[in-house]
């Protein structure tokens, strides 16, 4: 975050400027809507002659210079995290300041008034303290606001790094991984395991194969990175995932699954849906027919809709350190930005999670 000159003189120059010339038609306004003579002529002097011209020049000068001053001194004390005596110690030090403006303004361009020297001077006093409390307030404001919202852009780079930084570890741990597995001979050896079972179970044969199937897809090169997978592959994938968990409880799971819209040409984020998936079925009681596993998909318009729904196992709970949601909460921001909503309910008795992308 910036301590020099977080707000340069010219942009301080142009805002200052916007803002009295704003005033200045609003008073033009004003005072030709009250229609008052002496009133319209008197504003006409102030602005429009040689002396009021530079009158309202120096005015602009001061703000100008006050705010740029103010509002960098401010913001170096807010990075520094300065204590609360740096502040008054530097907000007298501009009071003293806007007071020996107010003053040399009045010595050099008197104001000619009918009243008393005591009023003159209590109005004098008057207007110093309120365009001192005002700027002095605004200021120091503004330097806050504008403070905090650097610093939330700063979180926002450093997530954004952070995440990154986990992806490329993701990535560097799955290529280690992967360079321990030959991906050949793993199909090779699956291969002939599943020739070998045929003749002695149908069952253990098609286990081979959907794993194998699983194992494939897992190895494959374009899901290496976070890049965008075949939502038709990540569909098969989770059906694959489904029909091994069968095979493990002699198909006595109960499992709703179902898939709506044009997937086809659709793409997604690798090993996401099946995330939520495995979730289900690690802590979910899915052998009761009248509360199976819900899983449904809806892809339309280019926005996608996954809701998974289950009934929780009662007994001992196993323990979960909710890293796999978290994960996918970063992989999601990563690749939709703000284009993406989950939604978890953990209930009772029931645990249910719904995915939206907008923008696939």
């Amino acid at each position: 975050m910036e301590t020099k000159e977080r707000y340069r003189l010219i942009n301080v120059f142009l805002l200052i400027l916007a803002i009295n010339v704003l005033i200045s038609v609003l008073v033009l306004l004003i005072t030709f809507y009250l229609n008052v003579p002496d009133l319209n002529n008197n504003i006409r002097k102030e602005m429009f002659t040689l002396k009021g011209i530079i009158k309202q020049s120096i005015s602009v000068a001061g703000q100008t210079f006050f705010y740029y001053f103010s509002l960098n001194y401010y913001n170096k004390l807010l990075v520094e995290r300065k204590e609360s005596f740096y502040y008054l110690r530097y907000s007298f030090l501009m009071l003293i300041l806007i007071f020996a403006f107010f003053w040399g303004t009045q010595l050099v361009y008197p104001q000619k008034t009918s009243l008393s020297d005591e009023a003159s001077s209590r109005i004098f006093i008057f207007s110093f303290g309120i365009t001192a409390v005002l700027s002095t307030g605004s200021s120091l404001l503004l330097a806050y606001l504008n403070n905090l919202r650097d610093e939330k852009h700063q979180r926002k780079l450093l997530e954004a790094q952070k995440l990154q930084l986990e992806v490329d570890k993701s990535q560097a741990n799955f290529k280690f991984l992967k360079s321990q597995i030959n991906p050949h001979f793993l199909h090779n050896t699956l291969s002939f395991l599943y020739a070998k079972s045929l003749p002695y179970s149908a069952e253990l044969s098609e286990g081979i194969l959907t794993l194998s199937d699983i194992m494939r897809y897992a190895l494959h090169e374009s899901n290496e990175k976070d890049d965008k997978a075949s939502l038709k592959d990540e569909i098969e994938h989770m059906r694959n995932v489904i029909r091994i968990n069968q095979l493990r409880f002699s198909n006595n799971l109960h499992v709703k699954f179902e898939v709506n819209g044009m997937i086809n040409g659709t793409e997604v984020i690798p090993f996401l849906l099946i995330t939520l998936v495995e979730n289900a079925f690690k802590h979910g009681d899915l052998q009761r027919v009248d509360h199976p596993i819900e899983i449904k998909l809806t892809v339309e318009q280019n926005r996608l809709y996954f809701y998974c729904h289950n009934k929780k196992k009662s007994g001992p709970k196993e323990m979960s350190t909710g890293l796999g949601l978290d994960n996918i909460r970063n992989r999601l921001g990563f690749a939709y930005g703000n284009n993406y909503k989950i939604l978890i309910k953990d209930e009772t008795d029931f645990y249910t999670t719904e995915l939206t992308i907008d923008k696939l």
